[in-house]
Formats: structure tokens, C-alpha cells, sequence
């Protein structure tokens, strides 16, 4: 797909977003590999990526659709600056290349078909140079005129969430079929802070899946009641220096310990809102964008009844 890079094209109306590649890993790992085309070849993150499409359509009935993908899922500014960042999910075989993710094997031959199925129908999809798809997701969050609906297995986030604004997480809580909407009131319950502390939370405790360190001796406890004391991670900063704020010794010397991570974390951490994204159309679709294309995807990958689905649903 052709793109001219510049500024995003208006949109108004609900806006959603999904972190195209969160979904598929959850779609393959939910339906069973059973699901095959006529050749045989596996094709259930294919099919269940278009039944979760389809779902989302119908319940939350957006105006504007963005399929966000990883164009760098381990972008080098950020591991320059964190070089363990998503380290231990490096393919090791030689075959895959440098840096490239370890994905199932059956996992990856559907991607391309994904991309294809996607373009057919005329669902944006955008993935920008150096940068992940959640940064894409900040962007479009950003600069969107009405709410949001970030749809996401990767609670990194919720740090977008803003009630003010209407902008809520749809977290797929079991598989793709129920979502837990996370607004304000959900993290404040679950994590003590809101969606603009999260991230701070976060990069605070720690988090195995992304390589991120955290600060030794602190998880989402203390994180949150150290947010909840001194506000946010300047504040934070700020008490260690200070001998009359409330911090234990061992706190004190943890978080002095860990400055220099403390330096360059919020960097990796949160989501970038300044991604040059391409100009394309972003509305919701009616009909195919190219329905000869999309004819010869159905019949190669026996996508029947899950395409049929959503066509109809798109077209409703």
C-alpha cells in the first residue's frame, strides 16, 4: 500500500484502534489449528482475528477503523537506551534474522494472509519506520476529534486512558470473546492511578515480558503508593534527595540505586505521540476495497463463514 507521510487526515466520530498484532497472537492461541484451509494449512488467526473484527464491529459500532501494526517491534532507540528491552523474545535460530520475534511457527505463514485479507477489504493499516504499533496507537489517540476505543492485550496502554477525553482500553480478558472496558475508574480500582500515571507505575515495578527492569524491591504495590504519596516519578525523584519525605531507608537506597534506569525509562515506556502517521482513509468500510482480490483470499484459504460475517456486518 502506497502512503504519503504528513499530516492525519480529520476524523470524527468513534475512532478504533487495534493492536493488530496483540489480537492475532490471542486469536491463535484461542481457536485451534484445526481451523485449516483447503491445502491444509492452518489458518485460525486468520479466521479468528475476522470473528473478533466482526464482534467489535457489532457492539461498539466505530466510525473510523485502524489496524496498527508492528512496522519495528523492537525499535533501536528504545533498546539504546534499555538494551535488555524484549531481549529474551529475539528469535534465536539464524534463519529468522536479526532481531527478529519469536512467533509460533504455524503463526507466522498467516500473518502475510492477515496483511492481504485486511487491504482486501479496505481496513487502514498502518505501521510506521522505527516505531511500534502502540506508538502508532499514541498517535491516532493524540490528534482523534472525538473518543477513542484502543482495543489491546498489552496492558501497556492503559496509560492512554483518559475519561475526559474517551479514551478506554477493550482488554480481551479470556481468548478474543470478552473484554474488560478499562476506563479511569478500572485502574484507579485495580492499580491505584490513573491512565496518565500508569506508565510511571509501570516502568517503576517492572515488567518481565517487555525486559524491563524495574526498580529492585519495588512491585505494584509500593509503586502505586509511592505514586500516590509524591504524585508522579519526578516527585518520586525528588524525595529521595529530600531526608524529610516519606520514603523507608531501603526505598531511598533502591530508588538513588536506580537512577540512571529511572533516566531513560520513561522514554521506553511510554507510548510516542509524535509518529509521523500516513494519509489514508480511515472510515469504516462497506464494501471490499478490492472484491476480486478478496474472492481469490476466500477460495486459497477457505475463509467462509468468518469473512462472510463481517462482510455482512461491515455492510449492515
Amino acid at each position: 500500500m502506497s502512503v504519503t507521510y504528513g499530516m492525519m487526515r480529520n476524523v470524527t466520530g468513534r475512532l478504533m484502534l487495534l493492536d493488530t498484532a496483540s489480537l492475532y497472537f490471542r486469536a491463535y492461541f484461542g481457536v485451534p489449528e484445526s481451523v485449516k484451509a483447503p491445502d491444509g494449512t492452518p489458518v485460525n488467526a486468520v479466521r479468528g482475528l475476522l470473528d473478533f473484527i466482526d464482534r467489535l464491529v457489532k457492539d461498539h459500532r466505530p466510525d473510523h477503523l485502524v489496524a496498527c501494526m508492528d512496522a519495528d517491534w523492537r525499535p533501536r532507540w528504545r533498546v539504546e537506551l534499555i538494551p535488555s528491552y524484549k531481549a529474551h523474545r529475539v528469535a534465536e535460530t539464524r534463519e529468522a534474522g536479526p532481531d527478529r520475534e519469536e512467533v509460533p511457527g504455524t503463526l507466522s505463514p498467516q500473518v502475510p494472509v492477515i496483511e492481504s485479507v485486511l487491504d482486501a477489504l479496505g481496513i487502514a493499516r498502518v505501521g510506521v519506520a522505527e516505531f511500534e504499533a502502540d506508538d502508532v496507537i499514541g498517535t491516532y489517540t493524540a490528534r482523534a476529534k472525538g473518543p477513542v476505543d484502543i482495543v489491546t492485550g498489552d496492558r501497556d496502554l492503559y496509560q492512554l486512558v483518559d475519561d475526559a477525553r474517551g479514551v478506554r482500553v477493550l482488554y480481551p480478558v479470556k481468548g478474543v470473546g470478552t473484554l474488560q472496558l478499562t476506563d479511569e475508574a478500572v485502574l484507579r480500582e485495580k492499580y491505584g492511578v490513573d491512565g496518565g500515571g500508569y506508565a510511571d507505575l509501570a516502568l517503576l515495578r517492572g515488567d518481565p515480558s517487555d525486559g524491563l527492569p524495574g526498580v529492585p524491591g519495588v512491585g505494584e504495590k509500593t509503586a502505586a503508593k509511592l505514586l500516590a504519596e509524591f504524585g508522579d516519578l519526578a516527585g518520586i525523584i525528588a524525595a529521595v534527595d529530600d531526608p524529610g519525605a516519606k520514603l523507608t531507608p531501603a526505598q531511598r537506597r533502591r530508588l538513588d540505586e536506580a537512577r540512571p534506569y529511572l533516566a531513560v525509562a520513561p522514554k521506553v515506556v511510554r507510548v510516542a505521540d509524535d509518529v509521523p502517521l500516513p494519509d489514508v482513509a480511515t472510515e469504516l468500510p462497506r464494501t471490499p476495497r478490492d472484491p476480486a482480490a478478496l474472492e481469490k483470499l476466500t477460495a486459497r484459504w477457505g475463509l467462509g463463514g468468518s469473512l462472510e460475517r463481517l462482510l455482512a456486518t461491515l455492510g449492515a
